[in-house]
């Protein structure tokens, strides 16, 4: 095994790809990255045995194909390390990869190859093409809704819902729940198809989608989701589980509507949060005609007040909510104005941009 790429080439993809090894791992093949050289590729692949990334790159001066495990973090320090546009030259030399670049050299230890875990194939339910800005959306949007190690473990992950010609993402920790859909021309179903992508499958897709049109091929089985692109596959395994029957806690009618300045309702719940209960977070909404007020207070007697001029016409409402997820909501809605729904004191919030959007936001109260 014997090549050349260029320091900046590599650093990209083996980032991308470093970021699932995990630091403990029960196999110390774990902890390397598999690197294969067919041709003038060099693919570089990197598991925890749930979530697999698969980087490629072009490379020069091949004169040996073969195929290695080096330890994936060293090998992005010494990358990292390395000046702009170095050359890096690779040797494989018996049992060690050795790294030339410059006057630098340094002499990695290996694995073998086949010590590394295979993903299985997946049998496809169902194939389809989306652009990867569609479904980085449906990640920001929802994502931060996500639980984290809770003993409902189907909550520990991100719901995707393959409908007509519609792709939908939901997730929930119990406390809100986030809601998004996006349109997928390409995605042929007669009847929804479910599946739950874990936490930290949906933490690095989101990471390796980019901002652009360029198409993204998802293969979704029975119990993994593939995500294909020309630089990239990530394979992820599902979480076992089903998740809740979410449409059922969608508000059916919020008689009171709020409409705010989104971002002077931001900034007003960022500054009550300083002197809200650590632990709790709660706030508390007093709305009546025309004005929101803000108040938060902690054990130490300490209080804030904002006051803020809103569009709403009804009765006086006072309502407390966890000011942490009022904050995640007002950051992943990116219209001017938002719409805050209400039926009463005891239900819960809905809130979306007023005009069309393409996601929904719930939040149940709190009692302070």
């Amino acid at each position: 095994m014997k090549f050349n790429v260029s320091r900046d080439a590599l650093l990209k993809p083996l980032q991308l790809v470093a970021g699932v090894v995990e630091k403990r791992q029960t196999l110390p093949v774990l902890a390397n990255v598999l690197m294969q050289l067919q041709g003038q590729e060099l693919s570089l692949t990197g598991t925890d045995l749930e979530v697999e990334i698969v980087g490629r790159l072009g490379v020069e001066g091949v004169e040996m194909e073969g195929e290695v495990t080096v330890p994936a973090r060293k090998l992005l320090d010494i990358c990292r390390s390395l000046p702009d546009g170095a050359e890096l030259k690779f040797e494989r030399d018996g049992e060690r990869l050795i790294l030339r670049s410059g006057r630098s050299r340094f002499q990695l230890s290996t694995l073998p190859a086949s010590d590394f875990p295979n993903q299985e194939e997946t049998s496809a339910q169902t194939r389809f093409s989306i652009s990867q800005r569609e479904i980085r959306r449906l990640i920001e949007a929802t994502g931060f809704a996500m639980a984290q190690q809770d003993v409902r473990y189907y909550l520990n992950g991100l719901l995707l819902e393959c409908r007509p010609q519609q792709l939908r993402a939901v997730a929930t920790d119990g406390h809100r729940l986030a809601l998004c859909d996006r349109d997928a021309p390409g995605l042929n179903v007669e009847s929804p198809i479910q599946a739950i992508v874990p936490r930290k499958g949906v933490l690095e897709l989101g990471r390796l989608l980019e901002d652009t049109d360029a198409p993204a091929e998802v293969v979704l089985g029975n119990n993994h989701i593939r995500v294909i692109s020309g630089q990239f596959t990530f394979t992820s395994k599902l979480v076992d589980g089903k998740f809740p029957d979410y449409e059922r806690v969608l508000p059916r009618s919020t008689g009171n509507e709020i409409y705010a300045d989104r971002q002077a309702l931001r900034q007003a719940f960022s500054r009550a949060a300083i002197l809200s209960n650590e632990k709790y977070r709660g706030v508390r909404l007093q709305v009546s005609e025309g004005l929101l007020q803000i108040v938060a207070n902690n054990p130490e007697q300490e209080e804030a007040e904002e006051q803020l001029v809103v569009d709403y016409v009804g009765e006086p409402l006072e309502i407390g909510f966890n000011v942490g997820y009022l904050l995640d909501v007002t950051g992943a809605i990116h219209s001017d104005q938002i719409r805050i729904g209400l039926a009463d004191a005891n239900s819960s919030a809905l809130l979306q941009q007023p005009e069309e959007g393409d996601a929904l936001y719930v939040i149940m109260p709190m009692r302070l």
